[in-house]
């Protein structure tokens, strides 16, 4: 869908030619659309050149109408689309009424035989309008009607959702109305300080038959990077990666940014909200919304993992090396986004008063990768 940006043809005169060589390009609009938004932009520029009074005789167009189309260009950030004619479909629709006789019925027919849809009712229910010699109702409506029913809890689903777990064998019944979680998203959101974005994601690797994974978090303002090994990927692990991350950070962590992977829900989500630690969820199949982590991803893997990946089957002794490398990357390696100096020297830089600080760098590690 292309939008063309119209901000700087409402300062002045209007440049209604300009305009024209654009109505072809906008490949999503009907034929007719296009010729609404060319007529509204040329009373536009009438208006704008000659006024009010000869807009109104020459288009019957009043000021009140130029400046509500004026408004909706303004309001979808100057974007030509702002004048598409609006759908003249009413916005609500009358609800239909149904016979309470018929209601009762299938509300009767429904807890007879429990399950049954509206193409098992329709027969019975065409018998009994006969009876009665009321009009008969379509499967449409019965199916309405059942809905309606379900939705004031007056109709159980007796349909059995279950699962089957792959080891143990057994069966177990999986929750049918589950609400639906809402996500914060990241939005126009900038990070300003140190902690105010970390993007989190994980790296699978699969050698010999084994899988290990490798989650990595990125602090976008300073570049501030950290990784560990493990085992198996889970929300308890997630939870266990952030615990040790913010033992490592120099800052305090406020946002998290993640994909929709199960491990950043349960125990990890359940532990953002009791360090108040807002977190931001990725639109799905959105890689390029944690770019940041995925560059760094790609980064770890050519300049560490690849070359150590005969240690990746006990993470614990491929952490060791993981660790030096990680000091190594915040406080010796030159980044170009943050001005050819190393993260944790970024830091210090720009957010650290250094007289009042007592912040050194060090070559020793955290005790919980000893």
């Amino acid at each position: 869908m292309q939008q063309i940006y119209l901000n700087s043809y409402f300062h002045g005169a209007m440049r209604y030619n300009r305009f024209m060589k654009y109505i072809s390009n906008i490949a999503h609009l009907k034929p007719a659309e296009q010729m609404v938004i060319k007529e509204r932009l040329k009373i536009i520029e009438f208006f704008e050149e000659f006024g009010e009074e000869a807009a109104k005789k020459a288009f019957n167009k009043g000021r009140s109408t130029i400046y509500l189309w004026k408004q909706k260009v303004k309001s979808t950030g100057g974007y030509l689309s702002g004048l598409k004619p609006e759908s003249k479909a009413p916005k609500s629709h009358p609800k239909r009424k149904a016979n309470g006789q018929i209601i009762d019925f299938i509300y009767q027919y429904r807890n007879s035989h429990q399950g049954v849809d509206k193409v098992t009712i329709k027969p019975a229910l065409d018998a009994f309008c006969i009876c009665l010699g009321i009009n008969f109702v379509s499967e449409s409506t019965i199916g309405r009607i059942i809905e309606n029913l379900k939705e004031k809890g007056q109709l159980p689903d007796y349909y059995i959702r279950t699962t089957i777990n792959g080891k143990t064998g057994n069966l177990k019944v999986r929750s049918v109305n589950k609400s639906k979680v809402v996500k914060q998203r990241i939005g126009s959101y900038k990070p300003k300080e140190p902690g105010d974005i970390v993007q989190i994601d994980a790296i699978e690797i699969f050698l010999d038959g084994i899988k290990r994974y490798i989650l990595c978090a990125l602090d976008i303002k300073t570049r501030f990077a950290f990784a560990y090994a493990y085992k198996t990927l889970s929300s308890n692990t997630a939870r266990d990666f952030l615990q040790k991350l913010q033992h490592v950070a120099p800052f305090m962590i406020r946002h998290i940014q993640t994909d929709n992977g199960k491990e950043f829900h349960k125990y990890f989500d359940q532990y953002l909200k009791t360090q108040d630690i807002i977190h931001f969820w990725n639109y799905p199949k959105s890689p390029k919304m944690n770019s940041f982590v995925e560059r760094f991803n790609g980064l770890i893997q050519r300049q560490y993992v690849g070359w150590h990946l005969g240690e990746i089957h006990e993470p614990d002794e491929f952490n060791q090396g993981l660790v030096k490398y990680l000091t190594w990357y915040n406080t010796e390696k030159p980044h170009r986004s943050i001005g050819k100096i190393p993260p944790l020297l970024y830091y210090v830089n720009n957010f650290i008063d250094i007289k009042k600080s007592n912040m050194l760098w060090t070559a020793t590690y955290p005790c919980f990768f000893i």
